[in-house]
Protein backbone atom coordinates (compact mmCIF):
# COMPACT_ATOMS: atom_id res chain seq x y z
CA UNK A 1 0.00 0.00 0.00
CA UNK A 2 1.52 3.13 -0.98
CA UNK A 3 1.46 6.02 1.29
CA UNK A 4 1.52 9.61 0.01
CA UNK A 5 4.02 11.20 2.21
CA UNK A 6 4.11 15.27 2.51
CA UNK A 7 7.33 17.03 1.24
CA UNK A 8 8.60 20.28 1.70
CA UNK A 9 7.53 22.28 -1.46
CA UNK A 10 10.36 23.97 -3.17
CA UNK A 11 9.43 27.63 -4.11
CA UNK A 12 9.67 29.11 -7.43
CA UNK A 13 13.24 30.28 -6.73
CA UNK A 14 13.97 26.58 -7.17
CA UNK A 15 13.73 27.12 -11.03
CA UNK A 16 15.32 30.50 -11.37
CA UNK A 17 13.77 34.37 -10.06
CA UNK A 18 11.43 33.57 -12.18
CA UNK A 19 9.12 30.91 -13.39
CA UNK A 20 8.16 30.40 -16.93
CA UNK A 21 3.96 30.37 -17.08
CA UNK A 22 2.67 27.37 -17.39
CA UNK A 23 2.33 25.76 -20.80
CA UNK A 24 6.04 26.36 -21.58
CA UNK A 25 7.83 24.34 -19.30
CA UNK A 26 7.46 20.63 -18.74
CA UNK A 27 9.28 19.11 -15.60
CA UNK A 28 10.03 15.60 -15.08
CA UNK A 29 10.61 13.67 -12.52
CA UNK A 30 13.83 11.84 -13.33
CA UNK A 31 14.94 8.49 -11.29
CA UNK A 32 18.71 8.71 -11.63
CA UNK A 33 21.72 10.86 -11.88
CA UNK A 34 23.33 10.94 -15.63
CA UNK A 35 27.00 9.68 -14.96
CA UNK A 36 28.10 11.90 -17.65
CA UNK A 37 26.54 14.40 -20.87
CA UNK A 38 28.38 12.54 -23.23
CA UNK A 39 26.42 9.55 -24.12
CA UNK A 40 29.47 7.53 -25.80
CA UNK A 41 30.81 7.18 -22.20
CA UNK A 42 27.63 5.42 -21.08
CA UNK A 43 25.30 2.40 -21.05
CA UNK A 44 22.29 3.76 -18.40
CA UNK A 45 19.11 4.84 -19.58
CA UNK A 46 19.31 7.96 -16.76
CA UNK A 47 22.42 9.18 -18.96
CA UNK A 48 20.53 8.46 -22.19
CA UNK A 49 17.62 10.67 -21.24
CA UNK A 50 19.51 13.41 -20.03
CA UNK A 51 21.89 13.23 -22.54
CA UNK A 52 21.45 11.63 -26.06
CA UNK A 53 17.49 11.73 -25.99
CA UNK A 54 17.34 15.61 -25.64
CA UNK A 55 20.67 17.26 -26.90
CA UNK A 56 22.04 15.01 -29.96
CA UNK A 57 20.91 13.65 -32.71
CA UNK A 58 22.35 9.98 -34.76
CA UNK A 59 22.60 9.30 -38.45
CA UNK A 60 19.90 7.00 -37.94
CA UNK A 61 17.26 6.16 -35.56
CA UNK A 62 14.67 2.99 -34.94
CA UNK A 63 11.33 3.92 -35.35
CA UNK A 64 9.27 2.88 -31.60
CA UNK A 65 6.49 1.24 -33.10
CA UNK A 66 7.95 -1.14 -36.22
CA UNK A 67 11.80 -0.71 -34.95
CA UNK A 68 12.57 -0.08 -38.01
CA UNK A 69 15.27 1.71 -39.18
CA UNK A 70 14.49 5.45 -40.22
CA UNK A 71 16.18 8.69 -41.52
CA UNK A 72 17.99 11.09 -39.20
CA UNK A 73 21.39 13.01 -39.47
CA UNK A 74 21.66 10.60 -42.72
CA UNK A 75 18.93 11.42 -45.11
CA UNK A 76 19.68 8.21 -47.24
CA UNK A 77 22.68 5.91 -47.59
CA UNK A 78 23.38 2.71 -49.59
CA UNK A 79 24.95 -0.37 -48.83
CA UNK A 80 27.91 -2.53 -50.87
CA UNK A 81 26.91 -5.66 -52.73
CA UNK A 82 29.48 -7.52 -49.97
CA UNK A 83 27.98 -5.44 -47.32
CA UNK A 84 31.06 -3.96 -46.27
CA UNK A 85 30.66 -0.56 -47.62
CA UNK A 86 27.75 1.94 -46.26
CA UNK A 87 27.55 5.56 -48.16
CA UNK A 88 25.45 8.11 -45.84
CA UNK A 89 24.28 10.92 -47.45
CA UNK A 90 23.94 13.88 -45.06
CA UNK A 91 20.84 15.95 -44.33
CA UNK A 92 21.65 19.68 -45.62
CA UNK A 93 21.06 22.44 -43.28
CA UNK A 94 21.24 21.09 -40.05
CA UNK A 95 22.74 23.59 -37.44
CA UNK A 96 24.59 23.14 -34.02
CA UNK A 97 23.31 24.64 -31.17
CA UNK A 98 24.29 27.75 -29.61
CA UNK A 99 25.21 28.47 -26.62
CA UNK A 100 26.85 30.55 -23.85
CA UNK A 101 29.60 28.83 -24.22
CA UNK A 102 29.84 28.10 -28.12
CA UNK A 103 28.61 29.77 -31.29
CA UNK A 104 29.22 27.45 -34.36
CA UNK A 105 29.44 29.51 -37.94
CA UNK A 106 29.24 26.96 -40.24
CA UNK A 107 26.33 23.87 -40.67
CA UNK A 108 26.59 19.87 -39.32
CA UNK A 109 28.59 17.85 -41.71
CA UNK A 110 31.16 15.07 -42.94
CA UNK A 111 33.67 16.61 -40.77
CA UNK A 112 31.19 15.86 -37.02
CA UNK A 113 30.73 12.31 -38.05
CA UNK A 114 34.66 11.36 -38.29
CA UNK A 115 35.41 13.24 -35.86
CA UNK A 116 32.81 11.55 -33.49
CA UNK A 117 34.03 7.73 -34.53
CA UNK A 118 37.29 8.60 -34.14
CA UNK A 119 37.41 10.06 -31.20
CA UNK A 120 36.37 6.41 -30.03
CA UNK A 121 38.76 4.90 -32.60
CA UNK A 122 41.77 6.79 -32.27
CA UNK A 123 44.06 6.66 -29.10
CA UNK A 124 45.98 9.48 -31.35
CA UNK A 125 42.74 11.52 -31.03
CA UNK A 126 42.97 14.54 -28.38
CA UNK A 127 39.75 13.60 -27.12
CA UNK A 128 40.11 9.49 -26.50
CA UNK A 129 40.88 9.46 -23.12
CA UNK A 130 39.50 12.43 -21.65
CA UNK A 131 36.70 10.78 -19.42
CA UNK A 132 38.85 7.83 -19.02
CA UNK A 133 39.14 6.50 -23.09
CA UNK A 134 36.70 3.91 -22.38
CA UNK A 135 33.57 3.40 -24.42
CA UNK A 136 31.28 0.54 -23.44
CA UNK A 137 29.06 0.20 -26.22
CA UNK A 138 30.87 0.91 -29.04
CA UNK A 139 34.06 -1.36 -27.61
CA UNK A 140 30.72 -4.12 -27.04
CA UNK A 141 29.60 -3.68 -30.28
CA UNK A 142 33.05 -4.65 -31.55
CA UNK A 143 33.63 -1.02 -33.67
CA UNK A 144 36.80 -0.81 -33.26
CA UNK A 145 37.98 -3.71 -35.13
CA UNK A 146 34.88 -4.19 -37.50
CA UNK A 147 35.64 -0.38 -38.53
CA UNK A 148 38.72 -0.09 -41.17
CA UNK A 149 38.09 3.38 -42.30
CA UNK A 150 35.67 6.07 -42.40
CA UNK A 151 35.98 8.35 -45.53
CA UNK A 152 34.76 11.79 -46.25
CA UNK A 153 33.62 12.23 -49.24
CA UNK A 154 32.53 15.15 -49.88
CA UNK A 155 30.70 17.67 -47.06
CA UNK A 156 27.47 16.04 -47.20
CA UNK A 157 28.80 12.30 -47.92
CA UNK A 158 30.63 9.74 -45.09
CA UNK A 159 31.69 6.57 -46.04
CA UNK A 160 32.13 3.91 -44.10
CA UNK A 161 33.86 1.03 -44.75
CA UNK A 162 33.68 -2.78 -42.76
CA UNK A 163 35.96 -5.24 -42.34
CA UNK A 164 33.32 -7.63 -42.93
CA UNK A 165 29.97 -7.80 -43.38
CA UNK A 166 27.54 -6.50 -40.33
CA UNK A 167 23.62 -7.48 -40.09
CA UNK A 168 23.11 -5.10 -36.84
CA UNK A 169 25.73 -2.37 -38.33
CA UNK A 170 22.92 0.05 -39.10
CA UNK A 171 20.80 -0.54 -36.26
CA UNK A 172 23.87 -0.21 -34.05
CA UNK A 173 24.08 3.23 -35.37
CA UNK A 174 20.64 4.38 -34.27
CA UNK A 175 22.29 3.62 -30.57
CA UNK A 176 22.64 6.36 -28.09
CA UNK A 177 26.64 5.76 -28.16
CA UNK A 178 26.82 7.03 -31.80
CA UNK A 179 25.37 10.71 -31.13
CA UNK A 180 27.53 13.32 -33.28
CA UNK A 181 29.49 15.68 -31.75
CA UNK A 182 30.66 18.69 -33.06
CA UNK A 183 33.89 18.90 -34.82
CA UNK A 184 34.35 22.97 -34.35
CA UNK A 185 33.33 22.55 -30.50
CA UNK A 186 35.60 20.38 -30.20
CA UNK A 187 38.58 22.37 -31.76
CA UNK A 188 37.39 25.43 -29.80
CA UNK A 189 38.25 23.19 -26.59
CA UNK A 190 41.20 21.83 -27.62
CA UNK A 191 42.33 26.01 -28.11
CA UNK A 192 41.40 27.15 -24.98
CA UNK A 193 42.91 23.76 -23.41
CA UNK A 194 39.38 22.69 -21.96
CA UNK A 195 38.96 19.20 -23.53
CA UNK A 196 37.20 17.65 -20.38
CA UNK A 197 34.12 20.46 -20.68
CA UNK A 198 33.13 18.50 -23.95
CA UNK A 199 31.53 16.23 -21.97
CA UNK A 200 30.15 18.04 -19.25
CA UNK A 201 29.00 21.05 -21.65
CA UNK A 202 27.42 19.85 -24.31
CA UNK A 203 26.57 20.70 -28.17
CA UNK A 204 24.42 18.79 -30.30
CA UNK A 205 21.81 19.18 -33.24
CA UNK A 206 19.12 18.01 -31.00
CA UNK A 207 15.03 19.42 -29.88
CA UNK A 208 17.20 20.66 -26.50
CA UNK A 209 19.68 23.23 -25.58
CA UNK A 210 21.74 22.08 -22.65
CA UNK A 211 21.82 24.77 -19.97
CA UNK A 212 22.84 23.94 -16.21
CA UNK A 213 23.37 21.08 -14.06
CA UNK A 214 22.83 21.35 -10.25
CA UNK A 215 24.36 17.62 -9.35
CA UNK A 216 21.49 15.19 -7.82
CA UNK A 217 18.95 17.69 -8.40
CA UNK A 218 18.31 19.33 -10.99
CA UNK A 219 19.15 19.67 -14.68
CA UNK A 220 17.55 22.45 -17.16
CA UNK A 221 17.38 22.79 -20.91
CA UNK A 222 15.86 25.30 -22.95
CA UNK A 223 14.21 24.57 -26.56
CA UNK A 224 16.27 24.47 -29.75
CA UNK A 225 15.12 27.17 -32.11
CA UNK A 226 17.01 25.89 -35.19
CA UNK A 227 16.24 21.99 -34.57
CA UNK A 228 15.72 20.41 -37.71
CA UNK A 229 13.06 18.84 -37.34
CA UNK A 230 10.66 21.62 -35.99
CA UNK A 231 11.53 24.00 -32.69
CA UNK A 232 9.86 21.98 -29.78
CA UNK A 233 6.41 23.37 -28.04
CA UNK A 234 7.63 23.36 -25.05
CA UNK A 235 10.36 26.31 -24.19
CA UNK A 236 11.62 24.71 -20.97
CA UNK A 237 12.63 21.59 -20.13
CA UNK A 238 13.49 21.03 -16.18
CA UNK A 239 14.53 17.36 -15.13
CA UNK A 240 14.20 16.68 -11.48
CA UNK A 241 15.98 13.84 -9.91
CA UNK A 242 14.42 12.42 -7.68
CA UNK A 243 14.96 8.80 -6.61
CA UNK A 244 12.21 8.01 -4.18
CA UNK A 245 9.09 6.38 -5.72
CA UNK A 246 6.89 7.82 -3.12
CA UNK A 247 8.61 11.23 -3.93
CA UNK A 248 7.94 10.57 -7.88
CA UNK A 249 4.35 9.82 -7.31
CA UNK A 250 3.90 12.66 -4.85
CA UNK A 251 4.93 15.53 -7.04
CA UNK A 252 3.45 13.68 -10.15
CA UNK A 253 -0.11 13.92 -8.23
CA UNK A 254 0.67 17.74 -6.65
CA UNK A 255 1.98 19.02 -10.27
CA UNK A 256 5.42 19.63 -9.65
CA UNK A 257 6.12 17.56 -12.24
CA UNK A 258 4.15 16.33 -15.39
CA UNK A 259 6.21 12.93 -16.28
CA UNK A 260 7.24 10.21 -13.45
CA UNK A 261 10.33 8.55 -15.33
CA UNK A 262 9.72 5.35 -13.43
CA UNK A 263 6.40 4.49 -12.06
CA UNK A 264 6.31 1.31 -9.81
CA UNK A 265 4.03 -1.61 -10.46
CA UNK A 266 2.38 -0.78 -7.10
CA UNK A 267 1.18 2.55 -7.58
CA UNK A 268 -0.65 2.02 -10.68
CA UNK A 269 -3.92 2.08 -9.00
CA UNK A 270 -3.37 5.25 -7.89
CA UNK A 271 -2.79 6.33 -11.02
CA UNK A 272 -5.72 5.18 -12.74
CA UNK A 273 -8.20 6.50 -9.80
CA UNK A 274 -6.82 9.97 -10.21
CA UNK A 275 -8.84 11.87 -12.84
CA UNK A 276 -6.06 14.32 -13.47
CA UNK A 277 -3.32 11.53 -14.39
CA UNK A 278 -3.07 8.78 -17.05
CA UNK A 279 -1.47 5.86 -17.44
CA UNK A 280 0.53 4.40 -20.22
CA UNK A 281 1.84 1.04 -20.87
CA UNK A 282 3.87 -0.89 -23.20
CA UNK A 283 5.62 -4.18 -23.43
CA UNK A 284 9.75 -3.53 -22.55
CA UNK A 285 12.60 -4.91 -24.42
CA UNK A 286 14.12 -5.62 -21.25
CA UNK A 287 15.08 -8.16 -18.72
CA UNK A 288 16.53 -8.44 -15.46
CA UNK A 289 18.77 -11.19 -14.16
CA UNK A 290 20.81 -11.94 -10.96
CA UNK A 291 24.54 -11.83 -12.45
CA UNK A 292 27.88 -14.13 -11.32
CA UNK A 293 31.60 -13.19 -11.72
CA UNK A 294 32.29 -16.66 -13.15
CA UNK A 295 36.13 -16.02 -12.49
CA UNK A 296 35.43 -15.69 -8.87
CA UNK A 297 34.69 -18.61 -6.74
CA UNK A 298 31.81 -19.68 -5.63
CA UNK A 299 30.50 -18.88 -8.89
CA UNK A 300 33.00 -20.18 -11.29
CA UNK A 301 31.08 -23.40 -10.49
CA UNK A 302 28.64 -24.75 -12.69
CA UNK A 303 27.37 -26.97 -9.98
CA UNK A 304 26.46 -23.77 -7.32
CA UNK A 305 25.13 -21.70 -10.33
CA UNK A 306 22.58 -24.38 -10.81
CA UNK A 307 21.68 -24.80 -6.95
CA UNK A 308 21.12 -20.88 -6.86
CA UNK A 309 18.71 -20.99 -10.07
CA UNK A 310 16.92 -23.70 -8.24
CA UNK A 311 16.51 -22.05 -5.22
CA UNK A 312 15.14 -18.83 -6.25
CA UNK A 313 11.02 -18.29 -6.45
CA UNK A 314 11.20 -16.40 -8.86
CA UNK A 315 7.28 -16.14 -8.92
CA UNK A 316 7.03 -14.36 -6.02
CA UNK A 317 9.25 -12.48 -7.36
CA UNK A 318 6.35 -11.34 -9.87
CA UNK A 319 3.91 -10.89 -7.47
CA UNK A 320 5.51 -8.86 -5.11
CA UNK A 321 8.25 -6.33 -7.03
CA UNK A 322 6.01 -6.38 -10.10
CA UNK A 323 2.43 -6.56 -8.96
CA UNK A 324 2.37 -9.19 -11.57
CA UNK A 325 2.74 -7.11 -14.09
CA UNK A 326 5.85 -8.64 -15.31
CA UNK A 327 6.83 -12.93 -16.93
CA UNK A 328 9.36 -14.63 -15.18
CA UNK A 329 12.51 -14.63 -17.76
CA UNK A 330 14.07 -17.77 -19.27
CA UNK A 331 16.38 -16.63 -22.04
CA UNK A 332 19.02 -13.63 -22.33
CA UNK A 333 16.61 -12.03 -24.83
CA UNK A 334 13.02 -10.87 -24.30
CA UNK A 335 9.69 -13.54 -25.58
CA UNK A 336 9.20 -9.75 -27.52
CA UNK A 337 12.32 -10.24 -29.84
CA UNK A 338 12.96 -12.65 -32.82
CA UNK A 339 15.19 -15.17 -32.40
CA UNK A 340 13.40 -15.81 -29.21
CA UNK A 341 13.30 -19.70 -28.42
CA UNK A 342 10.61 -20.79 -26.82
CA UNK A 343 11.66 -24.43 -27.03
CA UNK A 344 14.00 -24.06 -24.45
CA UNK A 345 12.99 -25.80 -20.86
CA UNK A 346 13.04 -23.11 -17.43
CA UNK A 347 14.64 -24.41 -14.36
CA UNK A 348 11.69 -24.63 -11.89
CA UNK A 349 11.81 -23.73 -8.40
CA UNK A 350 13.16 -26.83 -6.35
CA UNK A 351 14.84 -25.97 -3.12
CA UNK A 352 15.48 -29.83 -2.37
CA UNK A 353 17.75 -29.86 -5.36
CA UNK A 354 19.77 -26.97 -4.65
CA UNK A 355 20.52 -28.30 -1.19
CA UNK A 356 21.17 -31.89 -2.90
CA UNK A 357 23.98 -29.76 -5.42
CA UNK A 358 25.54 -27.59 -2.57
CA UNK A 359 26.04 -30.82 -0.48
CA UNK A 360 27.94 -32.35 -3.24
CA UNK A 361 30.35 -29.43 -3.51
CA UNK A 362 30.91 -29.72 -0.06
CA UNK A 363 30.26 -26.37 1.34
CA UNK A 364 29.62 -25.75 5.08
CA UNK A 365 26.36 -24.94 6.17
CA UNK A 366 25.98 -21.23 6.33
CA UNK A 367 28.39 -20.20 3.39
CA UNK A 368 28.07 -16.29 3.09
CA UNK A 369 27.65 -14.37 0.22
CA UNK A 370 27.61 -10.72 -0.33
CA UNK A 371 24.32 -9.85 -3.16
CA UNK A 372 24.67 -6.37 -4.01
CA UNK A 373 22.22 -3.81 -5.84
CA UNK A 374 21.73 -0.57 -6.95
CA UNK A 375 19.18 1.72 -4.79
CA UNK A 376 17.28 3.44 -7.89
CA UNK A 377 14.67 1.93 -9.51
CA UNK A 378 15.11 0.73 -13.02
CA UNK A 379 12.48 -0.24 -15.61
CA UNK A 380 13.47 -3.54 -15.36
CA UNK A 381 13.47 -3.50 -11.69
CA UNK A 382 11.44 -1.03 -10.11
CA UNK A 383 12.36 -2.23 -6.37
CA UNK A 384 16.03 -3.80 -6.44
CA UNK A 385 16.57 -3.90 -2.88
CA UNK A 386 13.62 -5.77 -2.19
CA UNK A 387 14.08 -8.21 -4.65
CA UNK A 388 17.70 -8.44 -2.95
CA UNK A 389 15.77 -9.33 0.04
CA UNK A 390 13.68 -11.94 -1.70
CA UNK A 391 16.70 -13.39 -2.86
CA UNK A 392 18.34 -13.15 0.22
CA UNK A 393 15.49 -15.17 2.10
CA UNK A 394 15.69 -17.99 -0.65
CA UNK A 395 19.44 -18.75 -0.47
CA UNK A 396 19.11 -18.59 3.27
CA UNK A 397 16.51 -21.18 3.06
CA UNK A 398 18.99 -23.79 1.44
CA UNK A 399 22.17 -22.93 3.53
CA UNK A 400 23.80 -19.60 1.62
CA UNK A 401 23.70 -16.88 4.45
CA UNK A 402 23.33 -13.21 2.14
CA UNK A 403 24.28 -10.51 2.95
CA UNK A 404 22.67 -7.74 0.98
CA UNK A 405 24.75 -4.38 0.00
CA UNK A 406 23.27 -1.64 -1.96
CA UNK A 407 25.31 1.41 -3.85
CA UNK A 408 24.73 4.33 -5.65
CA UNK A 409 23.84 4.47 -9.10
CA UNK A 410 26.66 5.72 -10.81
CA UNK A 411 29.04 3.68 -8.62
CA UNK A 412 26.99 0.98 -8.92
CA UNK A 413 27.33 1.10 -12.69
CA UNK A 414 31.39 1.50 -12.12
CA UNK A 415 31.84 -1.05 -9.86
CA UNK A 416 30.00 -3.39 -11.74
CA UNK A 417 31.92 -2.82 -15.17
CA UNK A 418 34.96 -2.93 -13.28
CA UNK A 419 34.60 -6.50 -12.42
CA UNK A 420 34.09 -5.64 -8.62
CA UNK A 421 30.70 -6.95 -7.74
CA UNK A 422 30.60 -11.00 -8.24
CA UNK A 423 27.22 -11.45 -6.75
CA UNK A 424 25.23 -8.67 -8.19
CA UNK A 425 21.24 -8.08 -9.25
CA UNK A 426 21.50 -6.49 -13.06
CA UNK A 427 19.27 -5.76 -15.94
CA UNK A 428 19.31 -4.24 -19.69
CA UNK A 429 16.66 -3.04 -21.68
CA UNK A 430 17.74 -2.97 -25.67
CA UNK A 431 18.93 -0.40 -27.62
CA UNK A 432 18.38 -1.42 -30.99
CA UNK A 433 15.52 -4.09 -31.34
CA UNK A 434 18.26 -6.56 -32.41
CA UNK A 435 19.40 -9.72 -30.20
CA UNK A 436 23.03 -9.22 -31.18
CA UNK A 437 22.19 -5.83 -28.72
CA UNK A 438 21.96 -8.50 -25.99
CA UNK A 439 23.45 -11.80 -26.70
CA UNK A 440 26.37 -9.76 -27.95
CA UNK A 441 26.83 -6.93 -25.94
CA UNK A 442 25.86 -8.48 -22.46
CA UNK A 443 27.48 -12.07 -22.98
CA UNK A 444 30.22 -12.47 -25.47
CA UNK A 445 34.40 -12.91 -25.33
CA UNK A 446 34.44 -8.98 -26.55
CA UNK A 447 32.52 -7.95 -24.25
CA UNK A 448 34.45 -8.72 -21.31
CA UNK A 449 36.98 -5.85 -21.49
CA UNK A 450 33.90 -2.94 -22.43
CA UNK A 451 32.76 -4.00 -18.99
CA UNK A 452 28.89 -4.71 -19.95
CA UNK A 453 29.70 -8.53 -20.37
CA UNK A 454 28.92 -8.59 -16.01
CA UNK A 455 29.67 -11.67 -15.77
CA UNK A 456 32.97 -12.12 -16.70
CA UNK A 457 31.34 -14.93 -18.98
CA UNK A 458 33.96 -16.38 -22.27
CA UNK A 459 32.45 -19.65 -23.96
CA UNK A 460 33.68 -19.52 -27.27
CA UNK A 461 30.90 -21.98 -28.58
CA UNK A 462 28.43 -19.05 -27.37
CA UNK A 463 30.50 -16.35 -29.20
CA UNK A 464 30.92 -18.45 -32.12
CA UNK A 465 27.49 -18.69 -32.77
CA UNK A 466 26.52 -14.79 -32.28
CA UNK A 467 29.63 -14.22 -34.53
CA UNK A 468 28.37 -16.12 -37.19
CA UNK A 469 24.98 -14.18 -36.81
CA UNK A 470 26.31 -11.21 -37.00
CA UNK A 471 27.59 -11.98 -41.12
CA UNK A 472 24.58 -12.57 -42.72
CA UNK A 473 21.28 -10.17 -43.12
CA UNK A 474 19.41 -13.87 -43.64
CA UNK A 475 16.88 -13.39 -40.51
CA UNK A 476 15.83 -17.49 -40.84
CA UNK A 477 20.08 -18.25 -40.38
CA UNK A 478 20.56 -15.35 -37.83
CA UNK A 479 17.54 -17.03 -35.72
CA UNK A 480 18.96 -20.52 -35.81
CA UNK A 481 23.11 -19.25 -34.89
CA UNK A 482 21.24 -17.40 -31.78
CA UNK A 483 18.51 -20.01 -30.78
CA UNK A 484 22.19 -22.20 -30.38
CA UNK A 485 23.80 -19.07 -28.48
CA UNK A 486 20.61 -19.60 -26.31
CA UNK A 487 20.92 -22.94 -25.34
CA UNK A 488 24.67 -22.80 -24.46
CA UNK A 489 23.67 -20.03 -22.05
CA UNK A 490 21.14 -22.35 -20.36
CA UNK A 491 22.85 -25.03 -20.43
CA UNK A 492 25.97 -22.93 -18.93
CA UNK A 493 23.96 -20.52 -16.72
CA UNK A 494 26.26 -17.26 -16.62
CA UNK A 495 22.82 -15.44 -14.86
CA UNK A 496 19.87 -16.36 -13.31
CA UNK A 497 17.52 -14.54 -15.56
CA UNK A 498 14.24 -13.11 -13.49
CA UNK A 499 11.45 -11.12 -14.82
CA UNK A 500 10.67 -9.27 -18.47
CA UNK A 501 8.88 -6.09 -17.18
CA UNK A 502 5.50 -4.22 -18.88
CA UNK A 503 6.78 -0.46 -19.07
CA UNK A 504 4.39 2.10 -17.42
CA UNK A 505 4.36 5.30 -17.65
CA UNK A 506 2.18 8.38 -15.25
CA UNK A 507 1.80 11.74 -16.84
CA UNK A 508 -0.99 14.47 -16.04
CA UNK A 509 -3.41 14.53 -18.31
CA UNK A 510 -2.50 17.54 -20.43
CA UNK A 511 0.10 16.51 -21.85
CA UNK A 512 0.18 15.25 -25.68
CA UNK A 513 2.65 13.63 -27.92
CA UNK A 514 4.99 11.46 -25.68
CA UNK A 515 5.39 8.09 -26.76
CA UNK A 516 6.36 5.25 -24.71
CA UNK A 517 10.09 3.61 -25.44
CA UNK A 518 10.47 -0.20 -25.90
CA UNK A 519 14.11 1.16 -25.23
CA UNK A 520 13.50 2.44 -21.68
CA UNK A 521 14.28 6.29 -22.78
CA UNK A 522 12.43 9.24 -22.68
CA UNK A 523 12.19 11.63 -25.65
CA UNK A 524 10.37 15.34 -25.10
CA UNK A 525 10.86 16.76 -28.39
CA UNK A 526 7.27 16.13 -29.75
CA UNK A 527 5.99 16.80 -26.06
CA UNK A 528 3.54 19.39 -25.44
CA UNK A 529 0.44 20.45 -23.83
CA UNK A 530 -3.61 20.56 -24.41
Amino acid sequence: MWLILTFCVWTSASYGKKSPSRGQTLVYCAVASPQTFNPELATDGATFNASSQQIYNRLVKLNNSTMQIEPSLAQSWQISPDGKVITFHLRKGVKFQKTPYFTPTRDFDADDVIFTFHRMLSTKNPFHDVGGGVYPDFEAEQMPSLIARIEKINNLTVRFVLTQPEAPFLADLAMDFASILSKQYADQLIRQHRLADIDSKPVGTGPFIFQSYLRGRLIRYTANPDYFLGKPKIEHLVFRIVTSPRARLHDLITGRCQIDGNLPPDAIDIIRRNPKLKLLASPGLNLSYLTFNVRKMPFASLKFRKAVYYALNRESYIKAIYDNQAEVAKNPIPPTMWSFDRKIRDYHYDPEEARKLLKQLGLPKGFKVTLWCPHVARPYNPNPLKMAELIKGDLDKVGIEVNVKTLGWVTFLKKSRAGELPFSLQGWTGDNGDPDNFLNTLLSCDSISSGDNRAHWCDRRFSFEVDRARVTTNVRIRTRFYQRAQQIFHQQIPWVPIAYSTIFKALRKDVRGYQVSPFGVDYFGSVYYK
